[in-house]
């Protein structure tokens, strides 16, 4: 579910991040007088975007899937909760940036934090009412829930620090359980970027100095980050022993892992070039690679030198 989530949300994203290009500096020269033909540029950028992706998506994935009447469809202990926090990643992502895109089209701050924010929430329920008219899966209440609280995570921190100072992050790693059963995990590394959920990692980065008084010396581009992760699963619920050719499977081991690491808040970075600032914003949703503590039930305690 979740490659469905993040194919459509970054298309969703990029274009209307294009509606921007032409003044990238704006993001944050706050306006509250609505710049028409940037809201026309957004308003209808989203509208054929959401309804494009959502056909598109029906032809790529549920086209070939039988059809049933609306159900409700229980995935809440499915690898081991890693798809619901890229549901809850996915939908503060666009809220992420969908508030800044309202507020260069000159919307007031607080309609901008609560239809931008709940965008990410509002996008991905028609891809949930998609599951529901789908034989193979149904509408999932755990997905909704973890939608919502996305939204909630980016509504909450602007209402309360105008900032962000928790964010949501990801990073990814190949695995060498994506050979065991490629066509579920992906047999190239985009497909696995995608779908192994092996290899991701979920991060919440701390910005310390948002936290501290104005005068701290304590770097403000520096961040504390908390990750969460899994492994050993070649299965949604539990590891099948066979594979579909009845070649027997290896007997691993799923477990969770949490992972204390370092981390880079690059909006915090000053900078006189605008269009950096731009690619920034652009990217800090990623986990930059650093020196990390993996504590899990297996190792109980690892270190990677560098940790992506």
């Amino acid at each position: 579910m979740f490659q469905r989530l993040l194919f459509s949300g970054l298309l969703l994203l990029l274009v209307n991040a294009s509606w921007a290009q032409s003044d990238p500096s704006t993001f944050k020269i706050y306006r509250d007088t609505i710049i028409k033909s940037r809201a026309i540029g957004l308003g209808s950028g989203t509208a054929a975007l959401w309804v494009g992706s959502v056909v598109g998506l029906n032809e790529l994935w549920y086209a070939n899937e039988p059809r049933s009447k609306f159900q409700l469809f229980d995935d809440s202990r499915e690898w081991m909760q890693m798809d619901k926090a890229g549901h809850f990643f996915t939908s503060y992502a666009i809220g992420y940036y969908y508030i800044d895109f309202m507020r260069w089209s000159g919307f007031n701050r607080k309609t901008s934090i609560w239809v931008g924010g709940f965008m990410g929430s509002f996008y991905l329920a028609g891809i949930e009412i998609l599951d529901g008219f789908s034989a193979a899966w149904g509408f999932s209440l755990s997905d909704f829930t973890v939608n919502t609280a996305g939204s909630f995570a980016v509504i909450l921190q602007e209402l309360a620090w105008n900032e962000q100072r928790i964010t949501p992050k990801i990073s990814f790693h190949q695995t060498r359980y994506a050979q065991y059963r490629p066509n579920l995990l992906g047999d190239s590394f985009s497909s696995q970027m995608l779908k192994d959920y092996n290899g991701h990692t979920f991060w919440l980065s701390a910005n310390i100095h948002s936290f501290l008084k104005e005068e701290s010396k304590f770097p403000r581009w520096l961040n504390v980050a908390v990750g969460f992760g899994a492994d050993g699963m070649i299965g949604g619920l539990d590891n099948p022993k066979f594979d579909s050719d009845g070649n027997e499977l290896p007997n691993f081991i799923r477990h969770r892992q949490i992972y204390l690491s370092l981390d880079v808040d690059l909006t915090k970075i000053r900078t006189k070039k605008k269009w950096l600032r731009t690619i920034f914003k652009a990217v800090n949703l990623i986990k930059l690679p650093f020196p990390t503590v993996e504590f899990n039930s297996i190792q109980k305690v690892k270190f990677h030198p560098v940790y992506f």
